[in-house]
């Protein structure tokens, strides 16, 4: 994400880095470049030309600090500009917001398209894992299946989510039908479903609301009788960031309207401009609170706007990569992780639940990217996930004997995994053969000194991740002209073209 952005401020800081000290000149010369990256991302122009003023009048002057360079201490006051740029007013809460006696009621709002029905359920499962009881009301009475779509949407978040709490669908489909005869009838389903909710002791009501195409009276009058027949808490306005400019005007108008209490940034892992990020926030002066980061349900993030300023200045996102693994594993597992690598019975169990894991948190290059400096350098990579349903092919194909010792491979077993699993017998053996020697290696550390560990983990490192990809490259793509992964016909090809 944000790879447009990230271009634009890398030349910046290639301008201003070979200097010996900031002026008025290297600095407008390097504001140019953050100009144009800005523009080229679908920034708003109004917000655009404040930011770099902002910038300007900040840098100008200052005084460089004698452990930094003049390109170093520029990026600090990038860093700064664009983390007041996103950040909420003072005084906004945090997340959702929690009354007493409840329910709270949150109204979601948006045009067609932007994800809304979805953003809803992902929401009833950020709470859930808070231990917030949710009920989601189908209150789209005019797009054809949206009623059924948010029901399919709320078994998922209440079979496959975490969390001790509930989440249950309230609807009226006969109302449906009745829908432009009778005036109100979203605004009654809506009464009835928080009377339900006060009756079932739910903490939290999402009134999942109509769509259009665009911006209308129609649309704005209906939101408008809920919102004064209701007076929810909070109103969420969820906006497409793939759609930039566009997506900030209509942010805009629904804001003029409703007042809305928040934002939430959909397809926000697809967004290689950032234009709404940046925008959406000084334009309608209503806080971001969450973004979507990728089409499954557990795929909704806080908006931080200090680590989004980071992400976009390749600093990377290690907060929020913590809180990811965190999610996936407790404390508790990751110290009996632990002790079995140090006493040398880590299995292939063990390393398949790991893998599972890991891909839980989201797509690889994803999570590479929240590493400092990684990003860029993934920027053109083609890091391929199908490397991993690969691994774990291998793995289920095993016998539980073979899984916890992989000493007892000898080339008929070999072969019977390699037809389970579809894959040739060499992508066998060599996942056999790293994971036996990282296993080795992890019982050596135990009992070694500092300097002596730290050499191995070097060298750890390099073989585990050259495992996680099945032996195809560091982190699951192939280096430029590695033959690794080759067949034998495409190594001689190659050989042969040099």
């Amino acid at each position: 994400m944000f790879d447009r952005l990230s271009d634009g401020f890398s030349s910046a800081m290639r301008k201003i880095s070979g200097q010996g000290r900031i002026s008025d000149s290297n600095i407008a010369e390097a504001l140019d470049e953050v100009r144009s990256a800005l523009l080229e991302a679908d920034v708003h122009f109004d917000v655009v030309n404040e930011f770099c003023e902002h910038v300007a009048e900040a840098s100008k002057g200052r005084e460089v600090t004698k452990s930094l360079k003049p390109g170093q201490e520029f990026i600090g006051v990038v860093h700064e500009e664009l983390i007041n740029l996103m950040s909420a007013p003072e005084g906004a809460t945090p997340g959702v917001l929690r009354v007493s006696p409840g329910p709270t009621i949150v109204m979601m709002c948006g045009l067609q398209g932007s994800g809304k029905t979805t953003t809803c359920g992902k929401l009833a499962g950020h709470l859930k894992k808070t231990g917030r009881s949710c009920m989601l009301v189908a209150a789209d009475l005019q797009r054809p299946a949206a009623i059924e779509q948010l029901r399919v949407v709320c078994d998922q978040v209440e079979q496959e989510l975490p969390g001790g709490a509930t989440v249950t669908f309230y609807s009226e489909p006969d109302k449906a039908a009745a829908y432009g005869e009778a005036v109100g009838v979203a605004v009654d389903v809506c009464k009835r479903a928080v009377a339900e909710a006060r009756k079932q002791g739910i903490d939290t009501v999402i009134l999942d609301t109509a769509g259009r195409l665009h911006v209308d009276s129609d649309l704005m009058g209906e939101l408008t009788r809920i919102n004064a027949t209701l007076s929810p808490h909070q109103i969420f306005l969820v906006v497409d960031s793939m759609v930039g400019q566009d997506a900030v005007l209509s942010a805009k108008a629904f804001n003029e309207k409703l007042e809305v209490d928040g934002i939430i940034l959909t397809k926000f892992d697809s967004d290689t401009r950032g234009g709404a990020a940046i925008s959406v926030r000084r334009i309608t002066g209503a806080p971001i609170k969450f973004m979507g980061v990728g089409e499954k349900l557990e795929q909704l993030e806080e908006f931080h706007a200090d680590r989004v300023a980071g992400r976009i200045l390749g600093m990377g996102d290690v907060v929020s990569l913590v809180e990811k693994a965190q999610e996936q594993v407790t404390e508790e597992e990751a110290a009996r992780i632990q002790e079995k690598m140090a006493k040398g019975e880590f299995t292939m169990d063990d390393f398949l639940g790991q893998m599972k894991s890991l891909r839980k948190m989201g797509p690889m290059k994803q999570i590479m990217g929240m590493l400092p400096g990684v990003g860029s350098a993934l920027k053109d990579l083609p890091i391929d996930d199908g490397h991993f349903d690969k691994i774990e092919a291998i793995i289920n194909s095993m016998t539980s004997a073979e899984r916890a010792d992989v000493k007892q491979f000898n080339n008929s077993r070999r072969k019977r995994v390699a037809q389970g699993a579809g894959v040739n017998q060499q992508d066998v053996g060599r996942l056999v053969k790293q994971f036996d020697g990282v296993s080795k290696m992890t019982k050596q550390l135990a009992g070694m000194g500092a300097m002596g560990k730290m050499k191995a983990m070097r060298q750890l490192q390099s073989q585990a991740s050259t495992m996680q990809a099945g032996g195809m490259g560091p982190m699951g793509f192939n280096p430029k002209g590695s033959t690794k992964s080759m067949s034998p016909k495409q190594q001689f090809k190659k050989r042969k073209k040099r």
